[in-house]
Order: structure tokens, then sequence, then C-alpha cells
């Protein structure tokens, strides 16, 4: 199976079938290359990129210009998340479709639960690919 919780204790000896219960305060907390910006990863297939992943913003911290290769959704718990589109508050989901590119931010922090189907793609200035 190419699809895992990283860090979750006791998933390796379950049936290829069996539900992945997830103690996610057990999860650690990892650094991005994006200050401020932590994620907590609840399942992933490296394979394939899929992720879902809790997303903690510092007050102020931003996530560069990067274009969704596929679609991607995101479920505000804490703060709000904004861009040049509009702004999504706790309680309230914003998606958006594969090939839509935008910078986002977390004025006064944020705590997201996001779901993507393949890795953003990040920008330079002149939108060319930065990893």
């Amino acid at each position: 199976m190419g699809t895992t919780t990283p860090h979750a204790k006791g998933h390796e000896a379950l049936a290829s079938l069996a539900s992945r219960y997830v103690d996610v305060d057990e999860l650690p907390w990892q650094e991005t290359s994006f200050p401020g910006v932590k994620i907590k990863i609840l399942m992933q297939n490296q394979e394939t990129g899929l992720l879902t992943a809790l997303t903690r913003f510092a007050p102020g911290a931003k996530l560069p210009k990067h274009e969704h290769t596929d679609l991607e959704q995101s479920f505000v718990i804490e703060g709000s998340l904004v861009d040049e589109e509009g702004r999504a508050t706790a309680g309230n989901y914003v998606w958006r479709p594969a090939g839509s590119i935008h910078e986002a931010y977390a004025p006064d922090g944020a705590l997201v639960l996001s779901f993507f189907l393949k890795p953003n793609r990040f920008l330079d200035e002149e939108g060319r690919s930065t990893l």
C-alpha cells in the first residue's frame, strides 16, 4: 500500500484493508520551507502526490505564488486564509481547480485542513517553477 500516515503508531502491523485510526495529537508538526508554516501529515501517497494535512500558519505567514496542479480543498478550522480572490474564515471552506495560481496568507494565523490530489508547483515572479 502506497498510502500511509507517517509517524502513526501501530499502522505497520495492520492488514492491508484495515481502517487506519490516527491519533492526530501524537503526530509531529513538521517545518516547511516557508517561514511560519508547519504541517502535520494525516495521510499521504508519495507515489501519486495525494496528501491530507493540517497546516498551521503563524500570524502573517504566507505561501508564495503557486499553481494547484490538481484540485485542492481547504477547510479553515481557526483564523482565516486569504488570497487575492477572497477570504476563508473559521468554519468555512474553499476549493480551487487544477491550474489555479495564487498566493495565500494568514494575517491573524490559521489552522487549515487541506486535501491535495497532487503537489503544488511553486513559482517565481516570472511564473517559472522554483522546485
